[in-house]
């Protein structure tokens, strides 16, 4: 009987796993068209949903320059799932240097009561990291750390989008500009600004929300007067901001509400 118990879990597990990829997948393919079953991303993210269970939809995974890139979300979810027992973090002091604002941290993962633990580093200053977190060096330094050394704990092998340095701005000679929509598009083939667009959309059915309010949200986010008036950057901060929404869905459409109040007159 117990044999026949294993063999239901372990096809119930299979099953999960499958399921898992399928909804990645049609997510991927909505998100990110050259994803494809018959290509090194779709393979990989097979691997990746039924491996390690990661959910695009909650934002566990980003697709990056034709690459998979995992978040610090998604390493903590699968920490928990793992029923990890804790994470220490402590600053590099000989490494780090507040003057110039570098700080190094050393994180250690223990998987279990026993374990020694899994030890990651990571290193921030104003020169590997966005501008939009210029200033905030030490978090990102210990966020780093503690990506690292669950990477290590779990086997991950790809790299976290928190441990990417920053990235360049697109040239201005590639007949750049902007569309109706207020993003910048290119003639280029990459088509990175089309899928902002497509991503944002493809939230606001996901979640059943107003665009107009989105839309004033996500300037207010950026802080511009426009969405269109916002960087590449601002805009993927926001998306990923909204794409957490899953775990408060109240407190975003909350937040949308008060856009359309009209704002109080100061005296």
């Amino acid at each position: 009987m117990s044999v026949l118990n294993q063999k239901s879990r372990r096809n119930r597990k299979i099953d999960k796993a499958r399921a898992s990829f399928r909804l990645n997948f049609k997510l991927a393919r909505s998100l990110w068209h050259e994803v494809s079953c018959s290509n090194v991303a779709g393979s990989h993210l097979r691997v990746l949903s039924e491996r390690y269970s990661f959910s695009i939809a909650a934002a566990d995974l980003q697709f990056l320059d034709g690459r998979w890139y995992v978040t610090h979300s998604g390493l903590l979810r699968l920490s928990t799932r793992r029923n990890c027992i804790g994470i220490r973090t402590t600053l590099v002091d000989r490494l780090s240097n507040p003057t110039l604002n570098r700080w190094v941290f050393r994180a250690t993962v223990y998987k279990t009561v026993d374990s020694k633990g899994f030890v990651g580093y990571g290193d921030a200053d104003p020169s590997n990291v966005s501008p939009l977190v210029r200033g905030a060096e030490m978090r990102v330094a210990e966020t780093r750390a503690v990506n690292r050394a669950l990477r290590k704990a779990y086997g991950i092998g790809l790299c976290s989008v928190e441990e990417l340095g920053a990235r360049p701005e697109p040239s201005s000679t590639g007949g750049s500009q902007r569309n109706s929509n207020g993003f910048h598009t290119s003639n280029g083939s990459n088509g990175s600004p089309t899928r902002l667009r497509d991503q944002l959309c493809l939230l606001i059915r996901q979640y059943n929300l107003d665009p107009t309010l989105v839309k004033a949200y996500a300037a207010d986010f950026c802080g511009t007067q426009t969405l269109r008036e916002a960087s590449r950057d601002l805009v993927e901060s926001f998306i990923s901001h909204v794409s957490s929404a899953k775990e408060d869905l109240d407190g975003l459409i909350c937040k949308l509400n008060s856009y359309s109040q009209p704002l109080e007159v100061k005296q």
